[in-house]
């Protein structure tokens, strides 16, 4: 893809450099409250091994902790291939900032053979479009405009005041998602997208308390084929938080 011609995200997503030794730059666009959106972060990561010539497989589970702060500006991204095995291939990733850690990963990739297979989850009843609430509107940060977020349930006011006082399902949100503008979707989208939702304490408590991500997990059932066949379409995500204790919470 030219430059001219790149989607927003992978133009905020690009890395330059050589294998094993990236470097980026942190895209306005994008940017959060402070430093940069989360889940552009992790999809940068996760693009320093999708772009690999080493990489075999498909993204298959994949983890961010974030030890400090990323902050706005560029960054050096460094791989490293643990071990191949014939199905699964583990990788370590790092994120540095004037030579210092802001973020690792690991990643596991894999090469899926036909074998038995079952779905237990079930998606979740959704309304028409036309009945959600779009995430839209002054004060929100710039990332939320690369996306186009439609609320059904679990938003903040004033954007979705919570109406079901059950505390068991205060946190849960309930929403529509997509690029913006669209972009057909691949496991890069889908890790950042992953990470749009509001934090579950914005939720359960109705409001913006200081909160930040400290861990970040994605777990693909889906392979390339797959995710090729839903194109620019909007998905559904829904998202819950077990327990909030001490200062911490899922």
């Amino acid at each position: 893809m030219d430059a001219i011609d790149a989607h927003p995200f992978d133009e905020a997503t690009r890395l330059t450099g050589e294998p094993g030794r990236y470097h980026g730059q942190t895209a306005a666009r994008y940017a959060n409250m402070i430093g940069p959106f989360g889940g552009i972060v992790a999809a940068t990561l996760l693009r320093a091994v999708v772009d690999h010539p080493n990489r075999q497989g498909d993204p298959l589970a994949f983890t961010v902790n974030f030890v400090a702060p990323v902050g706005d500006g560029r960054f050096a991204i460094d791989t490293k291939v643990v071990r191949t095995n014939r199905s699964t291939q583990h990788w370590i990733i790092e994120l540095s900032q004037a030579g210092e850690v802001a973020a690792t990963a690991t990643a596991v990739f894999a090469s899926r053979r036909e074998t038995w297979s079952s779905t237990e989850l079930r998606c979740p009843s959704v309304p028409e479009a036309k009945t959600g609430i779009k995430v839209a509107g002054d004060g929100l940060p710039a990332w939320l405009k690369c996306y186009d977020i439609c609320l059904f349930q679990g938003g903040i006011p004033p954007l979705l005041a919570i109406e079901n006082e059950d505390a068991f399902v205060r946190s849960v949100t309930l929403q529509r998602m997509r690029d913006e503008p669209p972009r057909p979707m691949d496991f890069l989208s889908l890790t950042a997208i992953c990470d749009t939702f509001f934090p579950r304490i914005y939720v359960r408590r109705s409001g913006l308390v200081p909160a930040g991500t400290v861990s970040f997990t994605v777990y693909f059932h889906v392979d390339s084929e797959k995710i090729a066949t839903i194109g620019d379409e909007a998905v559904v995500g829904i998202a819950r938080a077990n327990r909030f204790y001490n200062n911490y919470f899922d």
